[in-house]
């Protein structure tokens, strides 16, 4: 059995000889201000419930780890699962798409988190 850190990818931006990047830009794309300026490294992971790709900044609270697929979950996913306990995977959503569209049923509210 592996580690978390097993699931991590890695980030790395340089602007140690460029302009620095406006922080408002940064922080839209969920980095922190210290990934426009110099050199920044940081390990990644891809959400499983939604495959976004997200920095860990070790400094702060680590992201929510889901028990039912053993993987990291993103800030929109995290309090999805705490609340309802609820493990669905991309990959499951994506079946339950194709069956739907096989089936001629609609595709309402699959992609909301939680359900």
């Amino acid at each position: 059995m592996g580690s978390k850190r097993d699931h991590e990818g890695y980030f790395v931006q340089d602007h140690r000889y460029g302009a620095p990047m406006p922080e408002h830009l940064l922080r839209s794309v969920g980095l922190p201000a210290a990934a426009g300026r110099g050199l920044f490294e940081a390990p990644t992971f891809t959400c499983n419930h939604c495959c976004a790709v997200r920095v860990i900044d070790r400094r702060a609270e680590s992201p929510t780890w889901c028990k039912g697929c053993d993987h990291y979950l993103c800030e929109n996913c995290g309090p999805a699962y705490k609340r309802t306990g609820v493990c669905r995977t991309f990959k499951q959503i994506m079946d339950e798409v194709v069956e739907r569209v096989n089936r001629d049923l609609p595709l309402t509210n699959l992609l909301q988190p939680g359900r």
